[in-house]
């Protein structure tokens, strides 16, 4: 099937994706949004997504985006990307109402059942699946430009295990719409602001290293957000900076959304499924990346992380 063949007659088209949408989420909204716009301007179409980050503004219609939850309309279609729908924060309501409900995911731990599911576990991104839904003769630069920056954001470009020969033959085909890709990467991927990489310094050096070595953790306060003027979507370097700590396995990456709530970034060199520890404690992801949200203080945490982490090692 294809897209077309998914959202059939529907005449109104909600797109939605996680809480705290990243590069693969927000790429691959916006280029199933900027898909339709083009291929069925009949439609009405609208993505509710929180507000990105101010780097995945360089994507085209960005600025469209609802981060409005409080519509009451029935959506004819609606298709959740880049995750289940219960992760969609407040969109799930919008979700539920839809006539047709689709759930398109490259997520092993996403265990929901819509009418029309597409769970790809071997793909390395959202954005991946999606390629594989779309017409190639039906897209255009500013669609492959989203569709690419969800790949490299999901694959720390190109890098990570889960870059497979297919991957690297769509990225092929969306650079070859001739998008300054370099810049792409530098302004969407690897350029961080000074207090980021301030704050990012200080995590490193509030690290603890564990299991002789093979773990490594460290938290972020509210105070220290607030210390350094970060928000938590400046957040995404840390744990992978952690993670290429030399002998290191598995990093942990914890920071504080509320008091005794601490969200939880898991990281693995290969060794330890920490989709599995995550679920432990009801979250999930990726063999390799995955994450939860967590009550307690950040001691009591790490140390039932490490407890599971322990029985992989």
């Amino acid at each position: 099937m294809k897209i077309e063949d998914m959202i059939g007659t529907a005449g109104s088209i909600g797109i939605s994706g996680h809480e705290r949408p990243d590069g693969d989420c927000v790429g691959a909204c916006m280029a199933l949004y900027l898909y339709c716009k083009k291929n069925m301007p009949e439609k009405e179409v609208t993505v509710f997504l929180e507000q990105p980050k101010e780097e995945f503004f360089c994507i085209k219609d960005t600025e469209e985006i609802c981060s409005d939850f409080s519509t009451e309309k029935e959506y004819d279609c609606f298709i959740v990307l880049d995750c289940e729908p219960t992760r969609t924060g407040d969109a799930v309501s919008i979700f539920e109402r839809a006539k047709k409900q689709i759930n398109i995911d490259h997520h092993i731990s996403n265990q929901s059942a819509c009418e029309i599911q597409v769970v790809k576990p071997d793909a390395s991104s959202a954005c991946e699946v999606l390629y594989d839904l779309l017409d190639p003769e039906k897209l255009d630069v500013e669609i492959a430009k989203a569709l690419y920056i969800g790949i490299i954001h999901d694959t720390g470009v190109l890098k990570y295990s889960n870059t497979a020969p297919h991957t690297l033959r769509i990225v092929a085909d969306l650079i070859g719409y001739g998008f300054d890709f370099p810049k792409l990467i530098d302004e969407t991927f690897c350029e961080k602001g000074y207090a980021q990489n301030r704050l990012t310094g200080k995590a490193v050096l509030d690290s603890v290293l564990h299991c002789n070595g093979k773990c490594i953790s460290t938290t972020v306060s509210k105070a220290d957000m607030e210390a350094f003027g970060v928000s938590p979507k400046e957040l995404d370097g840390v744990v992978n900076q952690l993670r290429v700590t030399k002998r290191v396995e598995v990093a942990i990456f914890l920071y504080e959304m509320k008091e005794n709530t601490y969200k939880v970034s898991l990281r693995s060199n290969g060794l330890v499924n920490v989709s599995r520890v995550a679920g432990c404690f009801g979250g999930g992801g990726h063999v390799r990346a995955a994450g939860a949200t967590m009550e307690g203080t950040p001691e009591t945490i790490i140390a039932g992380l490490i407890e599971e982490i322990q029985k992989e090692l």
